[in-house]
């Protein structure tokens, strides 16, 4: 494991400043590390990927735990040093390590056989976009547990009637069961960030909620729904329905109320309105 003196020796061999840009913390406790493998249930027959590995900490302890560990990492410098990091500290779990030195959006593949677990600690502005893209490019990934900014694991844990529910929330739902599984204080990173962070466990729904409407489609209907969320239902979703009474009948067809928001409905409801509206066009 990595603990704070090796972590900045490593950054200061390598000549790396962590970056705002990039929101680039990094974990220094190895004590937080095991936490994390432990609370995803890494087993020894796991394929982990892993997005933004940076300088290796939790890495190691992924490599430790599952059979096998592909890394994602969009940063030259330490894409170009992990391979060696882990040769040098865990040289027979080295051929167990993959990297893919690319942009996690971008990724529609990966080397070796499909992965059954995504773990990751995630920066503020890519959190959510890269949580759905990896969900819904990779079926095979069952459980996923990511470290992120409190505000953001609320938001993705949050139930409806939540004031913090939203389109990251419903999002989440449609592909797994979503919880909090735990806070994480300021100090086990460097540099220390002026937030704390929280722990989001997925489990991935076997199927995801029945409905004749794509997930697209469903999509559609939630980002309307929160783009004036302040708006009833009726006038949230005029635009695309086409009109305001064209919505009142899609929503009254699905047994939603027209009156009612976007805030109190669920993945399932959404699916519902969805199906309504395709079924009117």
């Amino acid at each position: 494991m990595l603990g704070p003196a090796e972590v900045r020796e490593l950054a200061a061999a390598l000549g790396v400043r962590p970056t705002k840009q990039r929101g680039q913390n990094f974990v220094i406790d190895a004590n937080t590390v095991r936490r994390i493998v432990r609370t995803a249930e890494v087993r020894p027959d796991d394929v982990v990927v892993e997005i933004g590995p940076g300088l290796g900490s939790l890495t190691l302890a992924l490599l430790e735990a599952a059979d096998r560990v592909t890394a994602v990492e969009i940063d030259d410098l330490l894409a170009g040093a992990l391979p060696a990091t882990i040769a040098a500290r865990m040289p027979a779990r080295a051929d167990r390590f993959a990297l893919v030195h690319s942009d996690a959006m971008l990724v529609r593949e990966l080397p070796g056989p499909a992965p059954t677990a995504l773990v990751a600690n995630l920066p503020y502005n890519v959190a959510v976009p890269v949580l759905l893209h990896m969900l819904e490019h990779f079926p095979t990934i069952e459980r996923t547990l990511i470290m992120v900014q409190a505000e953001v694991a609320d938001r993705l844990a949050a139930a409806p009637g939540s004031k913090v529910y939203g389109v990251p929330s419903v999002k989440a739902n449609w592909y797994a069961e979503v919880k909090r599984a735990g806070a994480i204080g300021r100090t086990v990173f460097w540099p220390a960030p002026n937030v704390d962070s929280g722990l989001v466990s997925l489990v991935r729904r076997t199927e995801p909620p029945k409905t004749t409407a794509s997930r697209t489609e469903v999509f559609a209907v939630v980002d309307a729904a929160f783009a004036q969320r302040r708006k009833t239902l009726r006038a949230a979703l005029a635009g695309w329905a086409g009109s305001a009474p064209a919505a009142e009948a899609a929503l009254v067809a699905a047994g939603v109320s027209p009156q009612a928001r976007g805030e109190s409905l669920t993945v399932e409801e959404f699916a519902r309105i969805a199906e309504a509206g395709s079924r009117q066009a």
